[in-house]
């Protein structure tokens, strides 16, 4: 019987070693993913219990808020909803309502809330003042030049769809909208990024402001 050299049998004895440790890893990275299976539609599940008995109040049952001073949720880009909630924990984006509400939310529920809420579709509103609201379409589409206000569409995209940082705004509530604006405005709100918006905002008219509101609310940006 032929004999293997030693250097051979090392090298075998290693390969067999390898090979046990490679099966016993693709074992056990199949129980990881049967378990973050499991722990994914947990989650997905608190987020729906979480949206049920919290959000819902204010909200709405389906995201789309029918009190014109809480905002439609459904929709929204995932990353803007997460943003948003730790900016209501961590008080740099301040709410009375919302400050107690999020306080009791774990970090962990965030993204699956955020995720649950951004399937959903967002239904637009109705167009209360037409003329008002082709004002504020200009706006939206040329912005003003002499006082410097940018297009709103250059972020925010045609029909208000948005785009990641920049939050969906077609659609969303008249009341809602021109107050958020207002806000950034006095500086009252102030988590945008690199104070984008209070630079934006402070420069409007009250009537652009509400004409671009006007404007938005009945966008179907799916």
């Amino acid at each position: 019987m032929t004999r293997l050299p030693k250097e051979l049998k090392l090298n075998y004895r290693s390969i067999c070693d390898q090979k046990q440790r490679f099966h016993r890893l693709i074992g056990f990275a199949a129980v990881l993913a049967v378990g973050c299976g499991f722990a994914s539609n947990a989650m997905a599940d608190d987020a729906k219990t979480i949206a049920a008995t919290v959000c819902m109040a204010c909200h709405g049952e389906d995201g789309n808020s029918a009190i014109p001073m809480f905002p439609k949720i459904a929709g929204l880009q995932e990353s803007y909803i997460v943003k948003q909630l730790r900016d209501f924990q961590t008080g740099r984006r301040k709410s009375d309502i919302m400050a107690p509400v999020v306080a009791a939310l774990k970090q962990e529920d965030m993204v699956p809330l955020a995720v649950y809420y951004s399937s959903l579709k967002l239904k637009p509103g109705t167009e209360g003042d037409k003329k008002a609201a082709a004002f504020g379409k200009m706006v939206f589409f040329e912005g003003n030049e002499e006082s410097g206000v940018p297009a709103c569409v250059g972020c925010h995209l045609p029909g208000g769809v948005g785009y990641q940082i920049y939050p969906k705004i077609g659609g969303q509530h008249t009341t809602y909208v021109a107050q958020q604006l207002k806000n950034f405005a006095s500086g009252e709100r102030s988590n945008d990024v690199s104070r984008f918006m209070r630079v934006v905002a402070k420069r409007m008219t009250e009537e652009e402001i509400q004409s671009v509101a006007e404007y938005l609310v009945g966008l179907d940006s799916k």
